[in-house]
């Protein structure tokens, strides 16, 4: 970066010594052998292209390589059911593969890749990942085929992070240590072995970063290297990394921001080289990084959404979320052409402007509550009874001036223009299929019962005349209509209106609340006195009348072309993202993630868990190294203010900047989540933990093989040895941890041996005691159509939750398997909720309240049968006349097996349920059940 100079800051590319302090501001020379440049050549860089490394170095990296992929490729079939976000990817998948709108917070480049490995191995797209723990086998889907992609992508990332560290000239022995700590990293392993999102992200940011550590290896070697076929490879692979890294999540935005910030570096170092860089040359390095590093990665994620579109072309459950304008794009979602004009005795449908357009609607169904009369609900499909005809106040004249009656009569108006609607009419709006008309009156709604909220219904019979709390004033609101005749008078879908009841003065209004089962979970439609602009706007989307002339003009939906399509769904994205910010009983705040202070419960079944977890060795140690480079750049800081001469040496300044460099990509993408209030969860931290270990591979290798500390600088052996003995560590901790990434048998005693934390709040009551009990439960296993079932059945409330088990509706114990008596007569059942510790002894009231948020239950299930004579007087039947009697039920943990099959007896500790501490933390009266990342079916994390 040109010659030290004391009397500027240092640049982050420099280094110097620890060396005397000077009393006066004269040029010292460099302590060095470096050469000294007059130009933008950074001093002791050497061409570290990784295309040119020597054989013994490709031979290492295959090595590693090949033990990345064992440990990633291992029993890659377990589990064999529907893990954690898989319950999402996967259902993405099967979208795109049966061409369904949806709609996902995260870009579709991984999403679309995932769907592609599936459809090759054979997947049709007819199973749904509807819950975890659903079974992949008996409905034959291809689940490993498509673990694998994110498994590729984790194998990939061992030889990316040796290259990248070759790349910056770390010696061999660490490069092969940086890839070994990606190999042995918990965490990234359990990520990697499903069907998630963040194993391609992680790659994908760590091809950006050896791209660009390669093209600053070109750069900083001057002049000489600029413009050359090296240096617009490696800023070409920049700009493409970063366009692959934001089309699968927008986490790559912060790798946008880390290239960014360092190419203004860049830049502002060659403005400042006079003599060999001219203006005109400023403006080609300036073009060239604006091409490659902002067009290239903006065409790219365009393109992706370009794919996304043209594979999802017909309606899905997603396209609720975009406007009528996308959604009329979709197959079997556009219409004809319509009349524009509306005048009284039209046939229109209403759309709803704010909350995804659904029609007004209503259909033979009442409210069970309020006046009981018929349901009027917002709709979000085309339907008849979503069809209303639009009557004056008053009925028509005939030419002898009498009024003319019926609903009709509106179709025989010699002069249609005079009646076309204008903006103050009062209109009535009657429902053709039950002729009913919507009505509006100071009745509280069924679920919004806020004194400002009256209940809209449907009344009347056919051929009543109506009354006054049918009528509504239009109310055309110019701002959102179009400009011209549609701010005048109502047109089909160009003018924008509210309905204003005229007796209460409240609005028609909609909101997103849907209405219960009796209304078939519809949207809940009320008068809202004061109702928000947005949730009150109304749109005319079909209007037919026939006194219309057959020329009459006629209007469509614009189309919004792919532009108008792109930028309205990230604008829905964007929303939809931050509006996660529901609380889950798996999230974290990023404060606790680079101490490893919690994890995520993936999946749990036949006592083998699954839960994302890192190497705590690992994940200290690159959080050590983090620290220790913000402590060195604070003492640098001081040492420079107080005129040291530290950045003269240029090993100094090399390790500035390089462990610098990867110390900023840490920050840039840890601290962003700071500002986030919507759902976070330990795997966000990945990109950063990647950052990290690099920085943690760097300061090891300047210490053992480029500072000159006497005897280890010049014994290669120090750095070997060092490298071995983490390694090692490293494989040893992970080998504790592995059955929690890999769903392995695992033992009590193993789990609570490394269960260092009480955050980390696995369960060790999960496993059994012995190996030799999971031998047993592997002979006997559940079936698969009941699995999913059981693993629900034995979640039980945390104490304290206010729920006392049993279901409102019957009074029947929640999950409870059902008595099926055989042969015999039941003439009553009891059913109850007691509380037991774990010797079985019964727990009062207030013992459950004093353990409340303490200690989670879990539910057993347990039958008992009183035999009595035909007076009622009970009978002491022994258990075994009971069982000869066959009224036993069976039990529910062998529902679907042969009853008469004797089962091996397990260890009772295995199967015993036990009150086990609860999570610590603010999680603690919530269910510690495996739940993907967001309850909403189109909202991933």
């Amino acid at each position: 970066m040109g010659k030290p100079n004391t009397a500027k800051p240092p640049s982050t590319k420099g280094g110097s010594n620890l060396g005397e302090k000077q009393v006066v501001p004269v040029k010292v020379a460099s302590v060095t052998n470096a050469k000294v440049h007059d130009d933008y050549t950074s001093d002791g860089v050497e061409d570290n292209d990784v295309f040119l490394l020597p054989v013994s170095d490709y031979n290492v990296m295959l090595l590693v390589t090949i033990i990345g992929a064992i440990v990633r490729l291992f029993r890659i079939y377990q589990p064999t059911s529907v893990v954690f976000d898989e319950v999402h990817f996967g259902g993405f998948a099967t979208k795109y593969i049966k061409g369904k709108f949806f709609m996902d917070v995260h870009p579709p480049l991984a999403k679309m890749l995932i769907a592609l490995a599936g459809w090759l191995a054979g997947f049709n797209g007819d199973f749904d990942f509807k819950e975890i723990g659903k079974d992949y086998l008996e409905p034959g889907v291809p689940y490993v085929a498509m673990r694998l992609f994110p498994a590729i992508c984790g194998i990939l990332l061992v030889p990316i992070t040796f290259l990248t560290l070759k790349a910056v000239g770390c010696r061999t022995a660490t490069a092969a240590l940086g890839s070994s700590l990606i190999i042995f990293e918990n965490g990234l392993l359990t990520q990697a072995r499903l069907i998630l999102l963040d194993s391609p992200l992680v790659v994908a940011t760590a091809f950006t970063a050896l791209a660009f550590t390669s093209f600053t290896n070109q750069h900083e070697q001057g002049p000489s290297k600029a413009f050359d076929i090296s240096w617009w490879f490696w800023l070409v692979m920049t700009g493409l990394g970063l366009g692959v890294t934001v089309s699968i999540k927008w986490v790559g935005l912060f790798t946008i921001a880390w290239v960014g910030s360092l190419t203004l570096v860049q830049l502002w170092v060659l403005l400042g080289d006079t003599k060999a860089v001219t203006m005109r040359i400023f403006a080609k390095h300036f073009m060239a990084r604006a091409f490659c590093l902002i067009v290239i990665p903006v065409s790219f994620y365009m393109a992706m959404f370009a794919v996304h579109f043209l594979c999802l072309s017909n309606p899905g459950d997603g396209d609720g979320f975009m406007s009528s304008e996308f959604q009329a794009t979709l197959n079997n979602k556009g219409m004809q052409d319509v009349p524009a004009d509306i005048a009284f005795g039209s046939r229109v449908s209403l759309r709803h402007v704010n909350t995804q357009g659904g029609y007004l609607h209503s259909h033979p169904l009442m409210y069970p509550t309020g006046s009981q009369q018929q349901q009027i609900t917002l709709y979000p499909h085309k339907d008849d009874n979503n069809i209303w005809l639009m009557e004056n106040q008053t009925q028509p004249l005939d030419p002898n001036g009498v009024e003319m009656n019926g609903t009709q009569v509106w179709d025989n108006v010699l002069n249609i223009t005079e009646n076309y609607i204008k903006n103050g009419d009062v209109i009535r709006l009657y429902h053709i299929q039950t002729h009913r008309r919507l009505h509006s009156h100071d009745v509280r709604p069924p679920v919004s019962e806020q004194e400002w909220q009256n209940e809209v219904s449907a009344y009347g019979y056919e051929g009543f005349p109506g009354d006054a709390n049918d009528l509504f004033r239009v109310e055309i609101v110019k701002k959102q209509s179009i400009a011209g005749a549609a701010r005048e008078r109502l047109r089909t879908l160009e003018t924008k209106f509210r309905l204003v009841h005229i007796m209460t003065g409240c609005v028609l209004f909609s909101h997103k609340v849907k209405l219960p089962e009796w209304a078939s979970e519809q949207q809940e439609v009320t008068c809202a006195k004061g109702g928000t602009l947005p949730n009150s706007l109304w749109y005319i989307e079909s209007n037919y009348h026939p006194a219309l002339p057959s020329d009459a003009e006629r209007v469509n939906y614009v189309n919004p072309g792919f532009f108008g399509k792109f930028w309205e769904l990230q604008k829905v994205m964007w929303k939809t993202n931050a509006g996660l910010v529901e609380s889950h009983a798996w999230d974290s705040r990023p404060d606790s993630w680079p101490i490893l202070r919690r994890g995520i419960n993936f999946w749990g079944r036949n006592h083998r868990q699954i839960y994302l977890i890192g190497n705590p060795l690992i994940w200290w140690a690159s959080t050590a190294a983090v620290v220790a480079y913000v402590l060195f750049k604070g003492i640098a800081v001081l040492r420079w203010q107080r005129n040291y001469n530290d950045y003269s040496n240029t090993t100094f300044k090399r390790f500035d900047y390089e462990v610098g460099t990867f110390v900023l990509g840490w920050a840039l993408h840890y601290f962003p989540f700071f500002l986030m209030g919507r759902q976070l969860f330990l795997h966000h931290y990945f990109p950063a933990l990647f950052f990290a270990i690099l920085a943690l591979c760097q300061i090891y290798d300047f210490v053992t093989a480029r500072f000159p500390i006497p005897g280890v600088r010049g014994n290669p052996i120090v750095n070997k040895v060092g490298v071995l003995t983490f390694i090692a560590l490293s494989a040893v901790v992970f080998a504790l941890y592995a059955p929690l990434a890999y769903g392995n048998a695992w033992t009590k005693t193993e789990c609570q041996r490394v269960k260092l934390f009480e955050t980390w709040d696995w369960d060790c009551n999960t496993f059994l005691q012995n190996y030799e009990a999971y031998s047993a439960l592997d002979m006997n296993p559940i079936p698969s159509s009941k699995a999913a079932t059981l693993d629900n059945q034995q979640a039980a409330p945390a104490a304290g939750d206010g729920k006392d088990g049993k279901d409102g509706a019957n009074g029947v114990v929640s999950g409870a398997p059902k008595f099926e008596p055989q042969g015999q007569k039941v003439i009553a059942r009891e059913e109850k909720v007691e509380y037991r510790d774990q010797d079985g002894n019964l727990l009062d009231e207030e013992q459950v309240k004093a353990l409340e948020g303490k200690v989670e239950f879990k539910t057993r299930y347990e039958t008992k049968t009183r035999v009595v004579d035909a007076e009622g007087n009970e009978l002491e039947v022994s258990p075994e006349e009971l069982a000869g009697a066959g009224v036993a039920p069976p039990h529910p943990d062998v529902e679907g097996a042969d009853r008469e099959t004797k089962q091996p007896r397990v260890d009772s500790d295995a199967v015993q349920k036990e009150v086990s501490p609860s999570k610590d933390g603010e999680k603690e009266a919530e269910e510690s059940a495996p739940k993907p990342a967001s309850e909403g079916n189109e909202a991933t994390v």
